[in-house]
């Protein structure tokens, strides 16, 4: 007992040092002067809460959930319905937009948007074990490449789309070379350069990208060739006049929610596919151990190699989409709080989980939308909730569940 009173004990004294800074102290401007006020009540109330929590709530649900001698184990769900459970989710997620508001729409494409980059890089720091820091690179040369073929070229959204997808994964193999002898930090650090490199890049070469501006005026998607547009350049029909509808602005939120759903579940059904194909033991076989991977006759260059690239290419078309929903790209919108930002979705959702990314790319998307009165503590509370996650729950939210065999003592 004494042992779980002095852990409780520590546990609210950092969560008091990590609340502190947070919602214990406030700047207040008084005229001309700042002045600092404090409030400790929230401060109090919080490590009170982590103290409970941690020596009475923890350990009862341990005993329930956890425990050698009383763990309970839901019954195995069949492959019947299993599958029937996600077509019902399927059908649930395609007909929610026509019953909800415009608001609503728009923030499940974000999500969507974020559901994409998380299972790409899952794929390179969930599988394959490599930290990569720089994602955001990736996401910004399939957005670029889709607005550089329509501003110079006058490619359309589905012409780009494959070629978006292509010259993120070029740039990803490209990536994988000075990389190769690399591992833990010092791959981060090399991965985190090389995005803020494209990001320098995109600014500097002003006659091609539009430097610091973008590119603006990006069309959206059409519909099997035909535009969804209010007017269409005389000679061409719109989707709305083709169908006999009134030009909605609803319509257009709608589609390029489908669009985006459509792009994240083949990205979800093709990375399943692939991790239970020889390339995807391989990635968890180098995530385990580089040395007993090389002895077992595998190339390690291969398979990072594989991974950068396949990562990288669901990136470039997250971002080619990005690209046709905002109607303008700018360097500021690949910036290095973009990549903190998938990687902690995926550290969130559990490295290796599926489930678990999609699950946390909600949270970590919808949770600041909601607690909008909080925004200029946004990126405070993430942090909050970083560090607490990996104090009391490093495995994730929904952590992968790997096969093993337990042996009796």
């Amino acid at each position: 007992m004494g042992s779980h009173i002095k852990n409780a004990l520590f546990a609210a004294v950092m969560a008091g040092v990590i609340i502190a800074p947070v919602f214990g102290v406030q700047i207040v401007r008084v005229g001309m002067e700042t002045a600092l006020e404090t409030e400790w009540g929230y401060v109090l109330w919080g490590m009170a809460i982590v103290f409970v929590f941690q020596l009475l709530v923890r350990p009862a649900l341990g005993r329930l959930l956890g425990g050698t001698k009383t763990r309970r184990q839901l019954p195995a769900m069949s492959e019947p319905v299993r599958r029937g459970l996600i077509f019902l989710l399927i059908a649930i997620a395609l007909i929610w937009p026509f019953f909800t508001g415009r608001a609503q729409v728009d923030i499940a494409t974000l999500v969507l948007i974020y559901v994409m980059l998380g299972l790409g890089l899952n794929i390179v720091v969930g599988f394959a074990g490599l930290l990569d820091l720089g994602f955001v690179g990736f996401y910004a040369v399939g957005a670029y490449t889709y607005a550089l073929l329509y501003h110079w070229a006058g490619w359309g959204f589905w012409q780009a789309l494959p070629l978006a997808g292509a010259m993120s994964a070029l740039f990803g193999f490209l990536l994988g070379f000075p990389v190769l002898r690399l591992r833990g930090d010092y791959l981060a650090i090399v991965t985190l350069g090389f995005g803020e490199i494209i990001r320098l890049l995109l600014i500097n070469l002003y006659s091609l990208t539009g430097g610091p501006d973008g590119i603006s005026g990006i069309p959206k998607p059409s519909v099997f060739g035909y535009p969804m547009l209010r007017r269409a350049p005389e000679g061409v029909t719109t989707f709305h006049e083709l169908v006999g509808w009134n030009y909605s602005t609803q319509d257009v939120i709608v589609f390029l929610y489908l669009m985006a759903l459509a792009l994240a579940l083949i990205t979800l059904f093709v990375s399943n596919r692939v991790i239970r194909m020889p390339i995807g033991r391989a990635w968890e076989a180098l995530r385990e151990d580089e040395i007993a991977c090389r002895s077992l006759g595998l190339n390690p260059t291969r398979i990072k190699l594989s991974a950068f690239t396949m990562g990288a290419m669901f990136a470039g078309f997250g971002g080619a989409f990005f690209a046709a929903r905002q109607g303008l790209v700018n360097p500021e919108s690949f910036t290095f709080i973009e990549s903190a930002l998938i990687l902690a979705i995926v550290v969130l959702g559990g490295m290796g989980s599926q489930v678990g990314v999609i699950l946390a790319a909600i949270v970590l998307t919808v949770v600041p939308e909601i607690a909008r009165e909080f925004a200029e503590y946004r990126m405070l509370i993430f942090g909050l909730v970083m560090v607490l996650m990996m104090m009391w729950r490093p495995q994730g939210l929904l952590p992968v569940k790997r096969p093993h065999v337990e042996l009796k003592a």
